[in-house]
């Protein structure tokens, strides 16, 4: 029986959803569930995204949507990320929305939808300023003119990504949308319409409602974080993941005796040591080492030494009250208290993306509902 597993609350993201719907209605809402849903689980979150209202799915690659095909996901799912060759042919297959932004692409999508006989969805996605992938936006109007001499792509979104709006200053931010307008202004200047227009992400729908369009994609705002510090908390969000384990072992060490690699904690005084079955292999960084606090009993108790790959120590001074088995949260609540993960990104200069992610798919994640357990959902 695994000790450490990741408590997630499919409440809390029900309730996140359902203030981003409420904000943003009428668009519609398209669920990002990449990074096998920012570490929460993508069958899970998607399921619950969908029973929310979720109109469509996100992921970065194609093997994200075929997973979530394979295990019965019948939504639209928009693959953002580009694809190979070999993708191209799983595209029609798992009838996925692919993203075009460039001729190779294009070319290889239109002779699968060809060799498949069916037609492909696609979105065009546009570089208005974030610089990775997509077409540039002053060149859009002829890629989407030369997308739609082949018949078995239909035009299905046109979309855009910020780079800036998390930031308090929002000049570039509105530079992005500006230039996403015009792209669409000259689409429909030239007798193309699109059906869905997209470039709202978490930051966009706290502080830029000229965003919405047709469709939002809240992505780390539905697992309870605000983007940065510099966007507003105007929709009230509760965070999903709890990451919990078992205190393994209890001893006492003396005054001068260390404990961990490299023997980076010295007992300053007799001591209590815990040690936790977790590390660096589960997702808790080792940045984290002689700076990271756990919460046992609902009492904060600090990471000393080294975070090991499979082992973590607690300082628990002089209290005895701890015992093997007891549990012991590393992020996320027990009782009234709280390990926020934004707490953790201020000690090792992270974001709130990254935090959870981490969390590895040794860590069984264990699912509730308003406080009610449900039935676990292997990772694969």
């Amino acid at each position: 029986m695994q000790q450490t597993i990741a408590k997630v609350d499919l409440s809390a993201i029900a309730w996140n959803l359902q203030g981003v719907r409420k904000r943003v209605a009428p668009a519609a809402v398209m669920a990002v569930v990449k990074a096998n849903a920012y570490g929460h689980g993508a069958l899970s979150v998607s399921r619950t995204a969908l029973a929310q209202g979720c109109t469509h799915l996100a992921v970065a690659r194609v093997d994200e949507a075929v997973e979530l095909r394979k295990a019965g996901i019948e939504a639209p799912i928009l693959v953002l990320g580009g694809f190979s060759h070999d993708d191209a042919f799983f595209i029609p297959r798992f009838e996925l929305q692919a993203t075009v932004f460039e001729e190779q692409g294009l070319r290889q999508l239109c002779a699968a939808a060809r060799k498949a006989g069916c037609s492909i969805p696609v979105h065009v996605k546009v570089d208005t300023g974030m610089g990775r992938i997509g077409v540039a936006w002053d060149q859009a109007l002829p890629f989407v003119q030369r997308l739609l001499k082949c018949k078995e792509l239909p035009l299905q979104g046109l979309y855009s990504h910020f780079a800036t709006a998390d930031w308090l200053d929002k000049s570039y931010a509105e530079l992005q949308l500006d230039r996403f307008r015009e792209t669409i202004e000259q689409l429909q200047r030239s007798g193309i319409q699109v059906p869905l227009k997209h470039i709202a992400n978490s930051a966009a729908i706290l502080d830029m409602p000229d965003s919405y369009f047709d469709l939002v994609r809240p992505g780390v705002m539905m697992y309870g974080y605000y983007p940065s510090r510099e966007t507003t908390e105007s929709i009230p969000l509760r965070p999903a993941m709890t990451l919990q384990t078992q205190v393994q072992y209890v001893k006492t060490i003396e005054r001068g005796e260390s404990v961990s690699y490299g023997r980076q904690f010295i007992a300053r005084e007799k001591t209590n040591i815990a040690t936790l079955p977790v590390g660096y292999g589960d997702g808790y960084n080792r940045l984290l080492s002689n700076c990271g606090e756990v919460l046992i009993h609902g009492q904060r108790f600090p990471v000393v030494g080294r975070v090991c790959m499979d082992m973590t120590l607690v300082d628990l001074g002089r209290c005895a009250d701890v015992a093997i088995g007891d549990e012991a949260v590393l992020f996320g609540s027990q009782g009234d208290q709280w390990i926020t993960v934004d707490s953790i990104c201020e000690k090792i200069k992270t974001i709130p993306y990254e935090v959870t992610c981490w969390v590895a798919k040794r860590v069984p994640r264990i699912y509730v509902a308003a406080g009610e357990a449900l039935t676990p959902v292997k990772q694969t």
